[in-house]
Order: C-alpha cells, then sequence, then structure tokens
C-alpha cells in the first residue's frame, strides 16, 4: 500500500495517528522536482499523448519475490547492529543516548527491527548480493525510521527532526563489530 499527502492540500484529508503510521514500510520524503524532470512533467501533461501502462509482474510473482527476500541469510552481527540501532532510539533505556534522551518522546518499537532487516534483505538483492550487510541497514534506516522516532518538544524547539536523531544513531552504533 502506497499512501500520500500533499503537505498544503489537506482539504478533506486528515494526518494518520502514529499508530497507523507506524504500520507503513518507509516515510519516504518526495521534494520538488528537478529542472528536467519538471521539464517532462510539463512536457507529458500538458501534450496529447496517452502513456501507455504495461504490468511489469503479476501476483504469484510478487509473492514469489517477497518468499527470496524473506530467504536472504542475515549475519548475527546484522541483526545486532539493527537491533541496537532500534533500541538506542528508546528514551529513557539504558541503551539511549544523551541526545536520545534529550529530544525524543517515543523511539521506535519492535517493528522498526524487522522492517530494517527485511528492507535491507531487498536492498542486497537489488545490489545483486545474497546476504545483507550492515551498510544494507544503514541505507535504509532513514525511510524505516523517520517516522517511527518521535521528537519531544524541546527536540522542536531547537529544530531537531527525526532524521537528525536517526543520522546521530548511526554515528554512535559501530557497523563492523559484534554488538552484546
Amino acid at each position: 500500500m502506497i499512501a500520500h499527502q500533499n503537505p498544503i492540500e489537506l482539504d478533506g484529508t486528515y494526518p494518520l495517528p502514529e499508530a497507523q503510521l507506524y504500520r507503513f514500510l518507509f516515510h519516504i520524503l518526495v521534494d520538488y522536482p528537478s529542472d528536467e524532470e519538471e521539464r517532462q512533467i510539463m512536457e507529458l501533461v500538458t501534450g496529447d499523448t496517452e502513456p501507455q501502462v504495461e504490468p511489469v509482474l503479476n501476483g504469484p510473482e510478487i509473492l514469489e519475490l517477497q518468499h527470496v527476500v524473506r530467504r536472504v541469510p542475515v549475519a548475527e552481527h546484522v541483526f545486532d547492529y539493527a537491533r541496537r540501532l532500534v533500541r538506542m532510539s528508546r528514551p529513557g533505556r539504558p541503551e539511549a543516548t544523551d541526545f536520545v534522551n534529550q529530544w525524543v518522546e517515543w523511539g521506535a518499537g519492535p517493528r522498526a527491527s524487522l522492517f530494517l532487516i527485511l528492507a535491507g534483505k531487498a536492498r542486497a538483492i537489488l545490489q545483486g548480493r545474497y546476504y545483507v550487510s550492515c551498510d544494507d541497514i544503514e541505507a535504509v534506516a532513514l525511510p524505516v525510521l523517520r517516522h517511527r522516532i518521535i521528537c519531544n518538544f524541546a527536540a522542536q524547539s531547537e529544530g531537531i527532526t527525526p532524521d537528525e536523531i536517526v543520522r546521530r544513531l548511526l554515528a554512535s552504533v559501530p557497523k563492523t563489530e559484534k554488538l552484546d
């Protein structure tokens, strides 16, 4: 499922509660198009051509690809890395860093660690590998975690965003050594 919301066209729509946002695998921020992309959009939308839509995959093929992703092996240290990132995002816990305790109202839950691993597996396959690395987890961390970390008023007043928290978490957790 894909959902989107234009931040200036909220008429008739309501922001989803955090509990519902949390169920989405990714929160991807879409910026304005590049100069060339905007030109292409202008040409396509104002022209008289009708786009041709063709299926790329069918239902059984999608299900098979989902099974392929789930079969990608993950080393123990990669599981540990993903687990540590998520656990460190929770304020008031022994693993939490000072900046998390200072700026985070609510950290990421267990679903975040599951999605880091699943998204890491998919990324590994897309990169042509049959194993997940810590680099895969790092690459998917922002879209997986940004909507699962709720900043408190202190963070908001200082201009600290969930993306900044995730970047700091990534800088705080070593990728190569075995983690407890």
